[in-house]
This record gives C-alpha cells, structure tokens and sequence, in this order.
C-alpha cells in the first residue's frame, strides 16, 4: 500500500502525554506510527510501546530547536494544574493557552547564526532576547533593585535553569534599557501632563547622601479629570557642591522649561520652610514674563506644614535637653538590673500607680519616641521620687520644678504628634485639611506663652516666633482651602480668627473673603479667555452675523464677557450663601466636587488647583525625624542621569500598580539610621 494511502488514525482515547505534540500518530495496514514532525522519522507508535523511546528521540532530533523537553513537561503540567495570570507592568504579554489544549507543533530550523534580537518560537513558547532584555530592566527599576544584579551567580543559574536562551548582558547594557525605559515613559508622563485641563503644583524637596551631595526632587501634584489626586516625580537632579541660591532657582526654572509647566504652574511648595525668599521671587518674576500668576502670586509660595512643626519641636526638645537626659538617666538605671526594676515594682504598686506602660528608652533621632517616653515615666512620678529617697545610689533624680518641666512639654509634644500623625496618615491629604490643625496649634501657642513660668513661656515665645514665619506666608492658602470645603466654608475661618485675632478678627476674616474673590475673579477671566470658554458649560460666544459691515461684534463680545462676570461672582456667592454640608467620616471632598462641577463650573476649576496644592511634603517615615532624606550608599554612586532615570521611572511605572503608595517611590531610597 503507497503512503499516501495512509490515513490518520482514529485516537480511542486523547493522548495526554506533551511528547505527541511532536509527532504525528498514524496508521498504516495493522501498525501505528509516530511520525516526527521535525526529520519525519518514523517510530513504533503502538500503545504497547510507551512514549520514552519518542523522548529519547527528541533529544537526539537535530533538526528540533535546543529546547528542554522537561521545560516542556513542567509547562504542561502547570498549565493544567492552574490557569496562571502574570500581571503586566507596562508590556504585552501573550495570553495563557487553556488548560486542556494541546501546543500545536511548529516546525523550526536549527540555525547556529541566530540573531540574538529574533523571536524563537516553538509551540505557543515564544522567546524574544530584546523584550526579555527590557522585562528584566523594567524589574530593576520597579522594585529598585542594584543594576549589578545581573552579574550576581545566583541570578544568573536562576534565568540559566529557566530560559536556557536568554543571553546575559553587562550591567552597563541594562543600565542602556534602563535609560530606554525612562526616555519611553517620560514622553508619556510629558504628554498626559500637558492633557491636563486644569494646573499643577510643584513639591520642590532637598535631599543628601552621605557623602554630603545634594539633590532636588521636583514632584508635580494635581487632580485629574477624573478628580483623583495624583503625583509624579519630575525630576531628581544633582546639585553642584558649588551652587549658590541663584543656580537653584535656575535648575528649578530649567526643569520646568524642560517638562513645559511654566504656564500650568498655580502654587509651589518648599520642604525647608525659611528657605531664601529670593529664591521664589526669582522663579515667580520668570513665570509671570508669560502669564501673569493668579491673584498676583499670593498663593504661589507655600511651604511644608509637617516640617514647621517639626522644627517648631526641635526648638522645645533642644530647650529641655537637660530634663530629657535626667528622664533617661532615669529609664536607664531603673532598667539595669531585674533587682532594681523589681524594687521599682515594688514600689509603685504599694503608693497605687495602676500604669500597665513600661519604661522604655526613646530613640534620639525620633521625638514621637521621647514623648512616649516622657509620658510614660511621668506616670511613674510618684515611683521614682520614692525611688530617689531609698536609693542614694539613683542620681539622676529630677527636681519638682523639672517634673513640671517636662509634664507641660509632653502635653505640647502630646499635639505635635496627633496633627503629624493626621499630616503623614493620609496617604492623598488634600489641602483642606490643614487649616483647622495648623490654627489648633497657633492657639496652643498663644496660651503656651502667657504661662506664668518664665521658662516655659519663653520656650514657647521662640516656638511662635518660628510659627509666625510659617503663618504669614501659608495662613491665606489654608485658608482658602478650607473655604473650598462645603462643611466649612466661611463658618471654620470666622471661628478660628475669631480665637486667634480677638478684636481684630473682623479685618483678618475680610482679608481672606477679598482674597478668595479675588482668585475668583481671575478663574472666572480666565475661563471666558481660554479657547474663547468652550471647557466651560454654557460659555461658548455668541455667534455674529458674517457681514464684514456688522459694527456691533464688539459689543456682543463686551457682552458676553461681562454677563459671564456677573454669573461668575453670583457662583461663588451661591456656594457661600448655602448651608454647610452636614460633616461625616465617610466625606470624601473631590467626589463632591465632581458631582457638583454642573453647579459650580467655575468655582471648580478653581478648587480643582488649590486642593491639589501639597501643603505638606514630609514622607510618614520621616514624619518624626529630625533629619532630612537621605539617599541610600547605592543610589548615590550612580551617576546622574543613571540615577534621575530609577527613581523617575520607577515612580512612574508605580502608579499602575494596584497597590500603589504615593509616598513609596522614594521611601526605598531613604539611607537607613
């Protein structure tokens, strides 16, 4: 009988093992064949045979590409344990066969001259050098891992054992994809900032390595079209040990030139909360030369809520440095031995101290630390004013007038850390919710000085002082931010002036009306201006009559604009004039200004910028610390445009992860104490 009188058998049963998806089953007369789809070689394919002489050949098989067929064994099984789903982190994946379906067998040509960069394809396996190289560069960026991780053994018998084909490269050649990935992913965050509609707000933040280089974090802040609020890492650039406060107003300026932001610019804001105000009036007199700066600028300079009140606490915590050694003095001899700690014991519980807290030591470089520790051996007054009169050998005893030191500095400490904790809990805070605890803390401050001790009331006339700084440039954004809030309004600024000013409290409440309005009235000129009002609802111009001759289009303009002017004022007066939103712990203030942006058009673009405004900047890890960021050893002997590329991209590349954190895109970068 001729071959090509051979017809496919009829299979009883689906063959299940992966090593017919090289072979084809037929029959001829009384005998099965299996038929290699490579050499066309034929071998016993009767059921009484096994597969392991087709294995065997398989390996042999010269015309087959060099792949494992036990990686083709492990595949299989996998496949059809589970349905496998590998989250994708910006590339294109193929999608995962179904678990019953056989891998269709493709026919490929050994060929020893293979480019590196050509796809290998056996099966639904597919091998691509160039994207494995780029997967692999993406990986480093987005969990930071050393770019010297490829030339680690272990990482590369790991890809050996996995893909056999994957041909390694230098850490400079993955420091060249890195590079490619920034470059990809940097036009894509250029053009989406430039979609936006609305404006952005820059975090300028200063960090150090340690060997003493600095560096300069620009993030952009806004909400977007959707009115969520979102930040992205600008740039991170490298200062010259020599630069001066005039180049850094021009790296500042560069960078957004370079990411063209200068016109959608609304507010910045400066983690060193005294930094030179030349600074800010050279970058503010740039901008405003191509369009002048919403109400004059007022709200243009802003500086990092979390770090006044961070510094405000290093003033008290350096005042009481002696009381505080004393405290530790104390927490440490009681705890040097179980016999004293046991007599200490003893002690409390025969004068009645019911405290469950145990003395602990603070961390000097964490004040939230020192004021669990104050707080607890405050507790233990009692016991260790006994302690005192039994034990001569305990020396570091404090005074009563000590012991009423350091019981009002764990109350100011005791605020410090409820508003820091609010400033660093909230992973996207909006501005709004500054005013009320910023305005706690400056009546705090007003009581804290009148306090009849001299020493604590002229600790806390330094502390004021150093917050008045801070009050005079930010109290009118706060402000305004708190405004935008429908549960406050006017009704939070009455109140709290109120407590503040005194008797000139009615001046200060219609500085912050006539600043709002008039921020109100540069929206609403704006919006008339930009595309002649067509993002507006309703504020397209009126059409004019074609005719050349029609002398009245100006007036239809004058008209237009000026009923626009007065529906715009009535805008904001409505919002103020309607009562306050009743206040709930499920309020969430961007979903309700897109509900009501049909309401308030105007009025929305405006609260758009300004809650977006960061009005603190501190990352919750370094929220109680009393030093800066500091850039991690690897990281800092980067090169520049090495290292500006990582923490860019990796920022970027962050944010279409589902469990995104906006503050941990530099948290990995941060030296550790």
């Amino acid at each position: 009988m001729e071959v090509s009188n051979e017809s496919a058998i009829k299979k009883p049963k689906r063959l299940t093992s992966v090593v017919w998806n090289h072979f084809q089953r037929i029959r001829k007369a009384d005998v099965c064949y299996a038929v290699c789809v490579h050499c066309d070689k034929k071998l016993s394919g009767s059921s009484n045979s096994g597969t392991t002489h087709l294995r065997n050949h398989l390996m042999r098989c010269l015309k087959r590409s060099n792949y494992d067929v036990s990686q083709l064994l492990a595949a299989k099984k996998k496949k059809k344990d589970t349905s496998l789903s590998i989250a994708n982190v910006n590339a294109n994946y193929d999608e995962t066969q179904r678990k019953d379906e056989y891998i269709k067998p493709t026919i490929i040509k050994f060929d020893h001259e293979q480019r590196k960069d050509e796809i290998i394809s056996l099966g639904s396996c597919r091998f691509d050098q160039e994207q494995s190289r780029l997967d692999l560069a993406r990986m480093i960026i987005l969990h930071g891992y050393p770019l010297t991780m490829v030339e680690h053994v272990g990482f590369k018998i790991f890809v050996k054992n996995l893909q056999p084909l994957f041909e390694f490269v230098p850490n400079s050649s993955i420091e060249v994809s890195c590079i490619e990935i920034y470059m990809k992913e940097k036009q894509k965050a250029y053009e989406m900032i430039n979609r936006l509609h609305g404006r952005i707000n820059l975090a300028v933040e200063m960090w150090s390595s340690p060997e003493n280089a600095e560096y300069l974090c620009l993030i952009a802040h806004y909400i977007d079209e959707d009115w969520k609020l979102q930040q992205k890492i600008l740039n991170f650039v490298t200062l010259d040990s020599s630069h001066t406060e005039d180049m850094l107003s021009e790296v500042i300026i560069n960078c957004l030139m370079e990411w063209d932001v200068e016109c959608k610019l609304f507010a910045m804001t400066f983690d060193d909360c005294f930094a030179d105000d030349d600074i800010v009036l050279r970058i503010k007199d740039r901008i405003s030369q191509n369009r002048p700066l919403l109400s004059n600028g007022q709200l243009f300079d802003v500086r990092s809520a979390a770090h006044v009140l961070n510094l405000i606490v290093q003033d008290a915590m350096e005042t009481i440095r002696e009381v505080t050694e004393k405290v530790r003095g104390s927490v440490r001899y009681v705890k040097s031995s179980q016999v004293i700690q046991g007599k200490f014991n003893e002690i409390a519980q025969q004068i009645g101290i019911s405290s469950q807290k145990n003395l602990v030591l603070d961390l000097p470089t964490r004040w939230n630390s020192t004021y669990f520790m104050l707080e607890t051996v405050i507790g233990y007054k009692s016991a260790f004013c006994f302690l005192q009169e039994r034990d001569p050998a305990y020396t570091s005893a404090l005074t009563d007038t000590e012991w009423e030191w350091a019981s009002s500095i764990t109350g100011y400490l005791k605020l410090f850390v409820e508003i820091t904790n609010i400033f660093s809990g909230d992973k996207c805070p909006t501005a709004n919710i500054y005013f009320p605890e910023i305005c706690d803390v400056h009546i705090q401050l007003i009581e804290w000085c009148k306090n009849p001790d001299d020493f604590l009331s002229s600790m806390a006339s330094k502390m004021k002082a150093k917050f008045d700084r801070y009050w005079s440039k930010c109290s009118l954004a706060l402000a305004v931010a708190a405004i935008l809030d429908p549960r406050f309004k006017m009704k939070l600024v009455e109140y709290y002036y109120s407590q503040i000013y005194g008797s000139t409290a009615l001046d200060r409440i219609k500085e912050v009306s006539d600043g709002i309005k008039e921020l109100f009235n540069a929206y609403s000129i704006c919006s008339t201006l930009v595309d002649q009002g067509s993002t507006l609802p309703g504020s397209s111009l009126p059409s004019t009559s074609t005719d050349s001759r029609d002398r009245l289009k100006g007036f239809d303009k004058f008209l237009h604009e000026s009923s626009q002017g007065q529906s715009a004022i009535s805008d904001l007066e409505k919002y103020l004039e309607e009562p306050v939103f009743p206040r709930n712990c499920d309020f969430n203030i961007l979903n309700w200004w897109k509900v009501h942006t049909p309401r308030y058009p105007i009025l929305s673009m405006m609260a758009r910028d300004i809650l977006g405004t960061p009005m603190s900047t501190i990352a919750p890890e370094l929220a109680f610390g009393v030093g800066g960021r500091v850039l991690d050893s690897y990281r800092s002997s980067l090169n520049p445009d090495t290292r500006q590329a990582l923490i860019c991209t990796r920022d970027w590349l962050q944010v279409e992860s589902e469990d995104h954190n906006p503050s941990s895109a530099l948290a990995l970068y941060v030296e550790a104490n």
